[in-house]
């Protein structure tokens, strides 16, 4: 059991690092599609909700393609900022963050489109900075949603696989996240035996996620 620790822990820090890489611009971009008009809105939706129906092996691929060391994108980041995305950490923290991203900008929009723009309307009309009316109005009244929003990131990210194998690869102690253990060890003879303290340690805490989304969902119905 101990062995697995270390799968255990990689995969929370891999999921929390992308979850708090896709806070700022998940709740900037889902306030931005509540709360604004503008040409190409639709466009950005479409956009911004493709890693939901895009299989995550083709998300990967395109990351890869973007990022991989013979790309510009890939050599500019290696050489110039020493950060190697494929086949490394942080190309799981990303593809992980890429998937998951969706499902927090939606949460985002829905929760700020709770909040009453009359609110808004009135501070700005005291002549309030837009920053103060995000800061003391929207923010504390949508601040249930963006975390159900954190937590079904969270989730998402935690349980990524096709998008990382293909970016990360499968590299133990380095890129090895639970679904990617999982994998493996149904390939190895007598794997069996670390697999079901993995799913076990998936499920309750997939579970926990979804039901503490849940009871945030109602305190803002009943707010």
């Amino acid at each position: 059991m101990t062995d697995l620790l270390p799968i255990v822990a990689l995969s929370l820090k891999t999921a929390l690092a992308a979850t708090l890489l896709i806070l700022p611009p998940g709740v900037w971009l889902g306030w931005l599609l509540a709360r604004r008009n503008f040409p190409g809105k639709t466009l950005l939706e479409g956009l911004v909700n493709i890693p939901l129906v895009l299989p995550p092996v083709v998300t990967g691929y395109a990351l890869l393609f973007a990022l991989s060391p013979a790309s510009p994108a890939g050599r500019f980041l290696e050489n110039h900022l020493g950060l190697q995305i494929a086949f490394a950490w942080p190309g799981a923290v990303l593809a992980a963050a890429v998937v998951s991203f969706p499902l927090l900008v939606r949460a985002v929009r829905v929760a700020v489109s709770s909040v009453s723009p009359g609110l808004e309307e009135a501070a700005s009309v005291l002549n309030a900075p837009a920053w103060a009316v995000w800061l003391q109005i929207t923010l504390p009244l949508s601040a249930h949603g963006i975390l159900g929003g954190m937590l079904l990131a969270f989730a998402r990210a935690l349980g990524e696989f096709g998008a990382t194998i293909v970016l990360a690869s499968n590299i133990p102690a380095r890129t090895q996240t639970i679904p990617l253990a999982i994998f493996t060890f149904l390939n190895q003879p007598g794997g069996e035996a670390h697999i079901w303290p993995l799913v076990l340690f998936s499920l309750i805490l997939a579970y926990a996620s979804l039901l503490l989304n849940e009871v945030l969902i109602r305190r803002i119905h009943h707010a």
